[in-house]
């Protein structure tokens, strides 16, 4: 297996290696909607997103709500558009 060195990593501006399944977490207020916000989101990227897929928690004392989506990205752009979108959308906190 080759090492991380800056050697084997110039000209390589992630470590993640495309195509791969990638999970991304969206956090905010639960109210009605908020869910379906981020996976409308997430499909406009990954448009084979599966919904059924999604997974939610919430928040110890339940004001707040965990959505992770893992869809399967194709390149760094696509999943830093996506995280743009995310972070911009009103209904949003966190994204991880």
């Amino acid at each position: 297996m080759a090492e991380n060195t800056p050697d084997t990593l110039q000209g390589r501006q992630t470590l993640i290696e495309y195509p791969c399944d990638f999970p991304i977490k969206a956090m905010g207020l639960r109210v009605e909607g908020f869910a379906q916000a981020v996976v409308e989101v997430v499909q406009r990227h990954a448009p084979d997103f599966d919904p059924g897929s999604v997974q939610m928690r919430p928040s110890a004392k339940g004001n707040y709500l965990a959505v992770t989506c893992t869809f399967r990205a194709v390149s760094q752009q696509q999943v830093d558009t996506l995280y743009r979108e995310l972070t911009a959308h009103p209904m949003v906190k966190v994204v991880l």
